[in-house]
């Protein structure tokens, strides 16, 4: 059995008329600007988590100007939680791009769209093909999903010669009409009919073209990644120390860009109690240890809190952090990590 890649289109655009999802956030004004916002902030991460972000988001940053002009502070504040930060710098220094190269207005060619920072083909093709309707390929998980199953794709996506298939293929299926509708169809397809485990095969609109399906293999396709040499998981150890004043407000200081939580505030870190306690040089009281799980390694963190015997602020920490106070409306709007809101919304 084999499957003609032109048949996806016109089959995707049927069913998602009646199936579709129709009414997130994004779709209501399908503008670049709008669109180029979802779409990165639905990298790794899921439609339900994403629209109350969006909506924030866009209640602040009406504009690519607005954006732009905005303290990376701010922009990062409004992702707190939303994790992979790194988007965030990114959407910031894409916006003020926009504005210096293309006169504050989102480009509409693909070559100017990819070049932005934190852009790539895949989303670059998203963007102008939902927001203008232009015909781009696509290939985000969800895409690449679908289309290892109905064509029987074996091999992991990261191998050159697999990705290079996919791509040829999802070139070949989009069609020349309607592809705002067909790019939103795939996706959605993915993510909600073909989806990782269990997919829901007697739903879709593709299952009579499906290899996958025919011969058995929707749990054995897209190819799992290849499993490294086993070994056990990663995990770090590290230490805050968490002055606080009389006032309730908690010493912050901003992080490197580089590294973890690049660009966001948290208590000063350190490697070893030794250090912290070291450093702290006052009775440090231990708070319950935080556990935070990354991609790559489990981090555990031994928050050391001292109490500040008074609210003076020293001179020379002006340059070098703040004094944050969650419940104070007054306080900084910054970006912080998950485990540090968590941590300051119990003190």
């Amino acid at each position: 059995m084999t499957s003609a890649p032109h048949a996806l289109g016109p089959a995707l655009i049927a069913w998602h008329r009646r199936h579709g999802r129709h009414d997130l956030p994004w779709q209501r004004e399908r503008t670049p600007y709008r669109v180029w916002i979802s779409e990165i902030m639905l990298q790794q991460t899921q439609v339900s988590t994403v629209i109350p972000y969006f909506e924030r988001f866009l209640a602040r940053f009406p504009d690519i100007h607005t954006l732009a002009a905005a303290p990376i502070d701010e922009v990062l504040h409004l992702w707190t939680g939303l994790g992979y930060y790194a988007r965030a710098r990114n959407l910031h220094r894409a916006a003020q791009a926009v504005c210096a190269r293309h006169g504050g207005e989102f480009p509409q060619d693909f070559e100017s769209v990819a070049d932005l920072p934190g852009i790539g083909r895949s989303t670059a093709g998203a963007i102008l093909a939902l927001s203008l309707d232009q015909r781009h390929p696509i290939l985000d998980g969800n895409v690449k999903r679908v289309l290892a199953r109905v064509f029987a794709i074996e091999g992991h996506a990261s191998e050159r010669r697999i990705e290079q298939r996919l791509w040829t293929l999802a070139e070949a299926c989009t069609p020349s009409e309607d592809v705002a509708i067909y790019t939103q169809a795939i996706m959605d397809l993915g993510a909600t009919v073909c989806t990782r485990r269990r997919p829901a095969c007697d739903r879709c609109p593709l299952q009579a073209m499906c290899v996958a399906k025919s011969n058995g293999l929707t749990e054995t396709l897209p190819t799992p990644r290849p499993k490294r040499a086993s070994r056990s998981r990663r995990r770090r150890e590290c230490w805050w120390i968490v002055r606080r004043d009389p006032a309730g407000a908690v010493w912050l200081e901003r992080r490197p860009d580089a590294g973890i939580w690049g660009g966001l505030w948290c208590p000063p870190q350190f490697e070893s109690e030794t250090a912290a306690q070291s450093t702290a040089q006052a009775l440090a009281t231990a708070l319950s240890p935080i556990d935070h799980v990354f991609t790559h390694f489990d981090l555990r963190i031994h928050p050391l809190l001292v109490e500040e015997p008074s609210a003076v602020r020293e001179t020379n920490e002006v340059t070098t952090g703040l004094w944050y106070k969650a419940s104070d409306e007054c306080s900084a709007r910054i970006g912080l990590p998950a485990p540090v809101k968590a941590l300051l919304e119990t003190l």
